[in-house]
């Protein structure tokens, strides 16, 4: 099995901005993955918080691609650890095989039906209260806003994009910055302006700090939730996981994770990092089943791939058969 790996970059439109720093591109790894007939692809994006690089994911692509043998090799590839790597040659042999057996990927992870359009979530990059206001009067008319914010003066922040979109229930995502006492001094005012979840409040690795806490909105699990072996970690801590096939490492193992997440009585939101539709077409397989809906990734960009049919504007996600997972 023979693969091609390379390296590309996507102009984000207006920049990107969160509590750990801003962007201008979205850096991403795309595989293909050729049997001698067919071409399965996929797509990764390495972030530096987990420490990736696009030059290391890539070199791991191109060995766990040479590690493949026999007639299961999405069997295989599960031996690689979670992450990046693993996500883009998981993904890229799910659109193979959908292609080699001659049945959509969706009817191959045994779901119903295929996934059919979605509202995602939009987002608003942290910046001063005036700036982030206004973006979010851009997006008044979306149902969900995801308000980025950094520890600094947040509460001014959420007001002022409450003010600007009333109408929008907000996911507020701190990205790991904010300390126990902002939590703490925070949570009982946030239901008050439209905020309905709190996204990963306090560094990973504080988790113990949430145990007890009371709560008027539910808490969400994103850097502190990996794959299945986080759930012994967020158990009693949590009362929401954010799957992101990049963390999961693969459309394989995020299934298993969506579904352990229901049988626990956890909510799921399904997010992304910042690419293009390559990377969010095997994520729309999760969009059935999950609470939230955070896969804006493509919409944040100047241009996305051929073939995509996405509605920037209304924030709706069309799943295209062009790109990714068609028999």
């Amino acid at each position: 099995m023979r693969a091609v790996v390379r390296a590309e970059s996507w102009p984000i439109r207006g920049g990107f901005r969160i509590a750990r720093g801003a962007r201008a591109q979205a850096d991403v790894v795309v595989v293909e993955v050729h049997d001698g007939r067919r071409v399965g692809r996929g797509e990764c994006v390495p972030y530096a918080r987990y420490e990736e690089s696009i030059e290391a994911v890539s070199a791991e692509i191109e060995a766990g691609c040479r590690a493949l043998r026999g007639t299961d090799p999405r069997k295989q590839v599960q031996a690689m650890r979670a992450g990046a790597a693993r996500n883009a040659i998981d993904c890229a042999l799910w659109d193979l095989e959908a292609k080699r057996m001659g049945k959509p990927a969706w009817e191959l992870a045994g779901l119903d039906g295929p996934p059919g359009p979605a509202l995602t979530m939009r987002t608003v990059s942290v910046d001063s209260e005036g700036n982030m206001k206004r973006a979010a009067a851009k997006l008044a008319a979306a149902n969900v806003i995801k308000v980025k914010v950094d520890g600094g003066a947040d509460l001014d922040r959420i007001a002022g994009v409450h003010e600007a979109a009333p109408g929008a229930e907000l996911v507020i995502d701190a990205n790991e910055a904010w300390s126990v006492k902002q939590l703490v001094e925070w949570l009982p005012m946030l239901a008050n302006l439209g905020v309905v979840v709190v996204e990963q409040p306090l560094p990973a690795g504080n988790d113990a700090a949430l145990e007890g806490l009371e709560r008027a909105v539910p808490i969400c699990a994103d850097e502190s939730f990996h794959d299945r072996r986080s759930f012994s970690t967020i158990e009693g801590r949590y009362d929401m996981v954010n799957i992101k096939l990049d963390k999961a490492g693969g459309l394989t193992e995020a299934l298993h994770c969506a579904d352990e997440a229901q049988r626990l009585g956890l909510r799921v939101m399904v997010g992304c990092m910042v690419g293009t539709s390559l990377a969010i077409e095997p994520a729309m397989l999760l969009t059935t089943s999950a609470d939230y809906v955070d896969l804006d990734g493509p919409l944040l960009l100047e241009t996305d791939r051929e073939g995509a049919l996405h509605d920037r504007e209304a924030g709706l996600l069309r799943p295209s058969a062009l790109i990714w997972g068609a028999a």
